[in-house]
């Protein structure tokens, strides 16, 4: 069974100088949770950076509590915290002159000091560190020829050789190409998973998050944070009231976002799978709803994997068979 990790009570964060207190959220109460991959979602300015900061103790919480394996984060001196708690920042790496596993040598930092050498158990670990996140092939390599998306993989392998239970991440994919993204996500899904890692992170990928994260954390300026599993947050609206102002709309029956068109006309699909989602996606890209439940006199025939083409049917017509959905769509609009 899953354990609580972290436990926010009543959390309130922002900044404080000698004259005022500039507060950007309030009374946030959630939990996150070892094994799972939580993702934090909002705009920009919301205060992800912020609530990250505030979580990882480089910020103190204007009020509330953060308490870490029952413990609140102000009782943790500097070293617990450096094995405690290891964070993987949105900033490009610019390192030359290092090579991969000294950069991910550099995790173990808190057992060696910085300038401490690494012990053969030490090695070991950053050895096992690479292999899991599979880029032990890289480690001879100077880390400022690597690509992004394998920059960001070191990254990761230096925070696993600091063997922290927590991990935090602001923005990880956000200099990435999409399968970099996808590979980066599915990478941390699965080190959350398999070595029980307690792994929050902030996106603006939002369809990466609502595929692979096991929680979400929705963040607004107005109602605070709404957390759940995706699928209990599209069930119970949070998802579409979330995003309903900005121009796209929850699909119930993808689990997914799209654009919120404007009809202009309606048709009735009979068939599933992938021709169905894709022929729903073209008619409905072209101002036409289109699903099983919309009650109209043409309706389409979509098939499934073992079948050929689509059937057009028209009330007193007889039914017309297009090869693509090139041509489906030169015969509906």
């Amino acid at each position: 069974m899953k354990e609580t990790t972290i436990l926010i009570q009543n959390l309130s964060t922002g900044y404080r100088n000698k004259k005022n207190v500039h507060e950007v959220t309030h009374h946030i109460n959630a939990t996150i949770n070892s094994g799972e991959l939580t993702c934090l979602l909002g705009t920009n300015g919301v205060g992800k950076s912020t609530l990250l900061r505030t979580l990882s103790a480089f910020l103190p919480p204007l009020g509330g509590k953060i308490l870490i394996h029952g413990t609140s984060l102000t009782d943790y001196s500097d070293r617990q915290l450096s094995k405690l708690i290891g964070m993987v920042l949105t900033d490009r790496i610019t390192l030359r002159n290092m090579t991969v596993e000294e950069l991910v040598g550099m995790g173990r930092s808190p057992y060696t000091g910085f300038w401490g050498s690494l012990s053969k158990d030490d090695q070991k670990i950053v050895d096992e560190s690479l292999l899991l996140v599979k880029i032990d092939k890289l480690k001879h390599r100077m880390v400022h020829t690597l690509s992004d998306g394998e920059r960001q993989k070191v990254m990761i392998a230096k925070t696993l050789a600091q063997q922290t239970p927590i991990i935090f991440l602001d923005e990880p994919t956000a200099f990435l190409d999409f399968p970099s993204k996808v590979e980066i996500m599915k990478l941390l899904h699965y080190l959350a998973c398999s070595i029980d890692k307690t792994i929050f992170m902030s996106t603006h990928d939002l369809e990466l998050a609502l595929q692979i994260a096991d929680k979400i954390w929705l963040m607004d300026g107005e109602t605070g944070v709404i957390s759940g599993t995706p699928e209990d947050l599209a069930i119970d609206g949070s998802l579409s009231h979330f995003f309903s102002r900005k121009g796209i709309v929850f699909d119930m029956e993808s689990g997914l976002f799209r654009i919120d068109n404007e009809f202009k006309d309606q048709i009735r699909l009979v068939g599933h799978g992938n021709r169905y989602a894709m022929v729903r996606k073209a008619l409905q890209r072209n101002g036409i709803l289109a699903n099983r439940d919309v009650q109209s006199d043409t309706f389409i025939e979509t098939g499934n994997l073992k079948t050929n083409g689509f059937i057009i049917h028209s009330a007193g017509k007889p039914p017309i068979l297009t090869n693509t959905i090139e041509e489906l769509l030169e015969q509906v609009l």
